[in-house]
Formats: C-alpha cells, structure tokens, sequence
C-alpha cells in the first residue's frame, strides 16, 4: 500500500464506527457484518469438532449425566455452544445460569439461589441456605422439573467451591436426577480438577469434552463460510490473507472476528474489493487490531499467539511467532 493510499484510509476511518452510514456492508454488498461478534446462529460454522462439542454437550444433559464438563481456550467459542444448548431443552428443565461465581463456603450457594430465582436471607446459616435450596430442587423434581445448574467461567472457582459442587450431587438419590451440573471454563480448569484433592469430583463427570482452535484448513472454512452467509463471494479474502489470519490469530474464532472485521473496514477506505496481505499487515502497524498488542502471554502447548512488531512502522516489519501446530477446532 503505498503512502497515498494510506493517506486515504486513514480519512476514510477517521471516526468511523460498525455502525456508520457507508460502512464496508454497502460496498461488499453484504446483507450484515460477517464477522461481528455477537452469537448468530446462522453464521455459525458447524464444523466436525463443533458438531461433536455440541453432540457431547446435548448427551451429557439429555442422558441425565451428574456432571458435564466443557473446556477450551478463551474466545472458542464455549458460550455459544451454551446458548444453543438452552434453546434445545424442554420446559420440564429449571435452568440456573451461573457466571463469574466466586466467594468461599456458602456463597456458592447464594449464587446457585439466586440464579434460581429463590428469595433468602443472606444472613441465613450454611445449613439454613442449603436446606432452602435442596427443598426447592425436590419440589421442582416432584413437579416434573428436573434442575440444570450451569456454571459458566468456572475456572475462577476455588477448590472449596469446587469440592460444594460436588455436595450438589448428593441430592440426587438412586435413580432420582434432582439435579444435574455442567461446568464450562477455560483449559486451567480441568487441570484443577485432576488434582488429587478434587478426585470426587472427578469421578462423577460423566462427559467431557475440550474445545481447541481451529485449524489453517478450518479457518479457511470459518472466513469464507461467514462472508457468504452475508451474501458475500467468499473470495473477499486472498489465500494469502487467510492464512496470514490464521498465524496471527492461531485459529481463535473471537480473534479472527476481530481481525477479519477491521480488515474489511480497511478494504473499503483503499476501496480494494479484496483484502490481501498488504492491508493486514497495515491493519496490525496501526494497531487497531487490539489483540496483537498485548504481551505475549502463552507458554508451551497453551492457546495464545505472540506478535513481534520490530522497528519503526514500515512495511514489511510485522513478525508473526507461530506456537505449536493446533488440531482442527471449534467456531464461534
């Protein structure tokens, strides 16, 4: 891109927003922004790992398992798999969804009730809450409603909270499904629970299953999927640009959002009907593709990428560090 053309783009996305008349939608001639983050079910990319994320998910709750766990690196796209989970349950299910819980012995449970939708004392005893709660539960489960509790970010657990978690269980008694888990969180929460201290519970985790990134072909298949269900080509991107996406995203689906959606913004402002490489790296240099200027935060087999950005801002000085090779994964 040379120095005029950059004079134009930066004119062009001066104080533009998503939302701005003449935004890139009218000039692709695209229905909606293919790469906006928020959950749309018709741009999901059901993808083989996807589609089997979703089949253990929907078993672990339909077969009446005790507890399910779904992990997977940030912005894999665990949350949707959630939201398409509780639009598939039955009426006859007392849904609680838990987000970002945290606090030691008995606070857990206050979250759990107030996910409920149950009014306490927060004053109220240990003892008092539970009882509260496990009477609720029954009442529900002799109605024909069976509980689901959903806990979601569960990494930021304590191992005490972890260990109540377990207590839940027991209100299930025989071949009585009171109550039913799934626990959703990032990698470090199944390294939690293989700890020895929380070996209960995880004996009763029945299904499991691990998100990873997607993989080059599959990330492929994710851009060229979202542009066309927008009614776009599929060729708005190069070869050479979606695969530039994929080492410096790693296959994150959040992240390839994110890059792909101020790629096309700075395809419209040079007016160039495809984004290639040139206008990547030009989006990464002036640092509107926030990710890439945070510090490198992975270590050795972990989900992350790192961006070296060396030297003055000129062309040709955007160094992508690649980690180890990733299986094909999940879309968001």
């Amino acid at each position: 891109m040379d120095r005029k053309s950059e004079n134009v783009v930066q004119q062009r996305t001066q104080g533009v927003g998503p939302e701005s008349k003449g935004f890139y939608i009218e000039f692709f001639q695209f229905r909606e922004r293919p790469f906006t983050l928020l959950p749309d079910p018709e741009l999901i990319l059901w993808s083989h790992q996807y589609r089997q994320a979703s089949s253990v998910l929907e078993f672990g709750v339909f077969s009446h398992a005790p507890i399910t766990l779904l992990t997977g690196a940030i912005g894999c796209g665990k949350t949707t798999l959630v939201r398409e989970l509780l639009a598939k349950l039955d009426v006859d299910t007392t849904v609680g969804l838990i987000s970002n819980a945290q606090g030691g012995r008995g606070e857990l449970i206050q979250w759990v009730m107030n996910s409920l939708g149950m009014k306490f004392d927060a004053n109220a005893g240990y003892v008092q809450l539970f009882q509260a709660m496990q009477d609720f539960m029954i009442a529900e489960y002799a109605q024909g409603r069976r509980t689901l509790l959903i806990f979601d970010e569960a990494q930021n657990l304590s191992q005490e909270s972890l260990e109540e978690l377990r207590m839940l269980t027991n209100i299930n008694t025989g071949k009585d499904e009171v109550v039913q888990l799934v626990l959703v969180g990032q990698p470090e929460l199944r390294e939690m629970i293989c700890r020895p201290k929380l070996e209960q519970l995880a004996q009763r985790i029945a299904v499991s299953f691990h998100l990873e990134p997607l993989d080059l072909p599959t990330t492929r298949e994710f851009i060229i999927h979202r542009l066309r269900a927008v009614g776009g080509t599929g060729a708005e991107f190069s070869l050479e640009a979606q695969e530039f996406v994929f080492k410096v995203t790693q296959g994150v689906p959040r992240l390839i959002n994110q890059f792909c959606d101020m790629a096309l913004l700075y395809a419209w402002a040079a007016e160039s009907r495809q984004v290639d490489l040139d206008i990547l790296t030009h989006v990464l240099r002036d640092n509107f593709f926030f990710a890439s200027q945070l510090p490198s935060y992975g270590t050795p087999g972990r989900d992350h990428f790192r961006l070296n950005r060396i030297g003055p801002a000129t062309e040709g000085e955007i160094e992508v560090t690649v980690p180890v090779e990733r299986g094909s994964g999940a879309s968001k």
